[in-house]
């Protein structure tokens, strides 16, 4: 400008461009834990298979795993829920879930070298050096009177299985005819009184008085010499 001349106002510096707020990110609630899938009878799977190695590396009974839940894997949680004391409906769902988790496997109560037979919880302890290496479901003596005829003859008592400390004292490897039914395979313990083989072990008593394993079981045990005469 000439000189002497008022200098131009000085212009207002351009206003910045608004610039939008960046959105927090709110934080989520984590969600709740899921509930294990139930599984049952007749399922199959990897989900089954792992149930199976884990009920066996416990020492519960089933035979060799493989992926499909027939009755042996269901007397194998018969056994587990016995033992953790939940309810035995066979199948497999928190409650189950939570005592496979725990580990939860019984313990000798005498030690030693034998075969004990839980009659309160109904499963039978195959026990070494005090240690207990299988667990098996077992239906022992509905303690309830009976009444049976054979040959003519009838037989009357009380569905009791005895308690107290025995030996096996004679073994049948065939199915034994007798007065209160077909034994199969048979380690006998007290009389008349035996462990053996039978197509139908509840999760209840449900016995004469005899102990009860599934046919397979008793097989596995007259196979791997788990309880010879003199057990």
């Amino acid at each position: 400008p000439p000189r002497g001349s008022p200098a131009p106002a000085a212009r207002p510096p351009a206003p910045t461009p608004a610039t939008a707020p960046t959105p927090t990110a709110t934080a989520q609630p984590p969600s709740a834990p899921q509930p294990p899938a139930m599984l049952r009878p007749g399922d199959k799977g990897p989900e089954v298979l792992a149930l199976q190695q884990r009920l066996s590396d416990l020492g519960y009974w089933l035979g060799t795993p493989d992926g499909r839940w027939g009755g042996l894997t269901t007397q194998a949680v018969y056994a587990l829920q016995k033992t953790a004391g939940i309810g035995r409906d066979g199948v497999v769902g928190p409650a189950v879930t939570k005592a496979l988790a725990d580990g939860v496997r019984p313990t000798s109560r005498n030690g030693g070298t034998g075969i004990e037979v839980d009659v309160p919880r109904q499963i039978i302890l195959v026990v070494r050096d005090g240690a207990v290496v299988r667990v098996l479901n077992t239906s022992t003596g509905s303690n309830v009177p009976y009444e049976e005829v054979y040959e003519g003859k009838t037989y009357r008592g009380s569905a009791r299985t005895p308690a107290g400390s025995f030996s096996v004292f004679r073994e049948v490897d065939k199915l034994d005819k007798g007065p209160l039914g077909s034994l199969y395979r048979p380690k006998y313990f007290n009389g008349g009184i035996a462990i053996h083989g039978m197509t139908s072990v509840p999760n209840y008593p449900a016995s004469h008085g005899c102990v009860r394993l599934s046919t397979q079981a008793m097989d596995f045990v007259w196979d791997t010499g788990l309880v010879p005469v003199g057990t």
